[in-house]
């Protein structure tokens, strides 16, 4: 059931409609539209499952942004993991890159034709395929923002413990906060509000999003996943610009501290540096990746078989990376729901289950009915 008839709480539901729906009224007394994007996958699917943007009045847009490290995944990297796998490395990847395209194929394609891909739900699955096949190098194709990266490095520290010697990562790790920086310097773009990540925040600290307040003036609110958590949150977004006031709202304090994880960001600093790094549809953002440093070159895939990610070839019709600003919506690019579909993907969006692509799919398009 989606849309407001999904709400547990419906008096709470109704509130927030209300609510939303005044500041609305008062921005639009000072002449003002504003614009709001959500930077977390999960939101981005609860937005469309609840019908949560049905909530906003005329004048307060709330657009999805790079929010899915699954969708901002450069196809070269899924070239290299292809080439990989050719060559006898056993590939191991988290079940969501399997359909992801690259170049020229996909991982799940090259599984069908033999090559040795293997799902693992966790950085720990990883370390036990490397145990089992001792003779036989591992790949582990890592991707993902700040909150996968620490898990993944403890799994790295346990692969030096144990003097595992066949395990080597194919990396791709990303970091948030120079990705708004880039969307706020874009000015094609507009963005009032940052409806921030919780899983980013747990990791980052909520107080790593003040720069945006205090510098470029936009409002800041963590919130959890809840579509109550999301109500407050936008709530929250448009009460500080009715009050003109921008600043960091942490309305997910159960979880996320001012400071952040201090231990994963420790694990973090450990083992990884931050190098420029190509996203989807943004292009190079400096230091906005991560590589591993020099000291542990020899758990890094490219330094040990003498390899070069190159660039890879995007679908030219496929208008993912401006889905990713925020630029269009799903449903503004020809592909969608035609020629690009979950059972046929041709960009990341359709196939990550935080893309905002499926999110439309599935729950606010009407395609898939």
């Amino acid at each position: 059931m989606n849309g407001i008839e999904g709400f547990r709480n419906m008096e709470a539901a109704n509130h927030f409609y209300k609510v939303l729906c005044g500041h609305g009224q008062q921005l639009a007394r000072q002449g003002r539209v504003v614009h709001f994007m959500e930077v977390c996958g999960s939101h981005t699917m609860a937005i469309a499952r609840f019908g949560i943007r049905d909530f906003l009045p005329i004048n307060m847009d709330l657009v999805s942004g790079p929010g899915c490290p699954v969708c901002v995944t450069d196809p070269g990297i899924i070239d290299a993991a292809i080439q990989l796998a050719h060559q006898g490395k056993i590939i191991a990847t988290f079940g969501d890159m399997m359909r992801v395209p690259g170049s020229r194929s996909t991982l799940d394609k090259t599984r069908a034709e033999g090559g040795r891909i293997e799902i693992c739900y966790s950085p720990r699955h990883v370390l036990e395929l490397a145990r089992d096949n001792r003779k036989t190098e591992v790949v582990f194709l890592a991707i993902g923002f700040e909150t996968t990266v620490a898990p993944i490095m403890a799994m790295l520290d346990g692969v030096i413990g144990e003097a595992i010697g066949n395990l080597s990562l194919l990396t791709a790790f990303k970091r948030v906060p120079p990705a708004l920086s880039a969307l706020l310097g874009d000015p094609e773009i507009r963005i009032d509000g940052f409806l921030c990540p919780a899983h980013v925040s747990a990791i980052i600290g909520a107080d790593a999003y003040r720069p945006y307040a205090e510098t470029h003036g936009v409002a800041c609110v963590v919130a959890g996943f809840e579509p109550l958590d999301i109500l407050y949150g936008l709530d929250g977004l448009a009460r500080q610009l009715v009050a003109n006031n921008p600043h960091v709202d942490n309305q997910y304090n159960r979880v996320v501290k001012p400071e952040g994880n201090r231990q994963a960001q420790r694990v973090i600093a450990r083992f990884l540096e931050p190098v420029d790094a190509s996203w989807r549809g943004l292009g190079v953002i400096p230091a906005s990746g991560l590589v591993l440093r020099q000291e542990f070159t020899r758990y890094d895939a490219c330094h040990r078989f003498g390899f070069v990610v190159e660039p890879g070839r995007v679908n030219p019709h496929c208008l993912c990376g401006d889905v990713l600003k925020g630029k269009i919506d799903p449903s503004e690019c020809p592909l969608f729901g035609t020629g690009c579909h979950p059972d046929h993907p041709l960009g990341p969006c359709m196939v990550s289950s935080e893309g905002s692509c499926a999110a439309e799919f599935k729950y606010a398009s009407g395609v898939s009915s």
